[in-house]
């Protein structure tokens, strides 16, 4: 049973590609109880998230696939309000990659990381 168990786990995160601002692709693994953002810090990727995830600085700006953006839930008001100031804002594809949680549906996409202001 206890490899049962192991096995949900090893197979419960997700696969995360991710194109950098030199243009190299990065595949990450993804784990549940981690954002977007959290995943692409945690692999060392330069996403400077200075505010923590509380979407409040930009600094974790990603742009998406269309069809995968229109999937996601809406943006908040406050994270919109950012991303419209942000670098190369997007108003089909820039997400706060902080505001993105896991889920099963966003298994093997492909976010790309966006300037830096």
């Amino acid at each position: 049973m206890s490899n049962t168990s192991m096995s949900n786990t090893a197979m419960s995160s997700n696969t995360l590609t991710v194109v950098d601002r030199e243009g190299a692709t990065h595949d990450l693994e993804w784990e549940p109880d981690q954002s977007m953002m959290e995943a692409l810090r945690d692999n060392d990727l330069p996403v400077l998230a200075s505010c923590g995830g509380t979407a409040s600085c930009a600094t974790c700006h990603v742009f998406l696939e269309q069809d995968v953006f229109s999937t996601l839930e809406e943006r908040s008001e406050d994270e919109l309000e950012l991303l419209v100031e942000a670098e190369g804002y997007r108003e089909c594809g820039s997400r706060l990659s902080c505001q993105v949680g896991f889920s099963r549906d966003l298994n093997g996409v492909t976010v790309t990381l966006a300037p830096e202001d």
